[in-house]
């Protein structure tokens, strides 16, 4: 069985804002993810998620970081080119 594989998440050119809504709304809903996972596990378990509290600032601190870029292009006129891909790697 094969342990890696890679697929294409975002491959493309977009404009600054096409890019400003799809970087915010793949960042706020892995936010959100954590957040859930989270309060989740203080309702079931009375204890915080150790890895949720942890990446929650670690991903608004990314999105802060991927907003202030962007607004540094916003007057560009030309597109942005964005490539992420998801590798999936099967742990032993």
């Amino acid at each position: 069985m094969k342990k890696t594989a890679t697929f294409k998440l975002i491959e493309g050119s977009f404009t600054v804002e096409e890019a400003r809504e799809l970087l915010t709304n793949l960042y706020s809903d892995k936010i959100q993810f954590h957040s859930r996972k989270n309060f989740s596990t203080q309702e079931r378990f009375g204890h915080s998620d150790t890895v949720s509290v942890k990446r929650i600032p670690e991903l608004k601190e990314i999105l802060a970081a991927i907003c202030a870029l962007l607004d540094k292009f916003e007057a560009a006129s030309d597109k942005l080119n964005i490539h992420a891909n998801i590798a999936i790697v099967l742990n032993e």
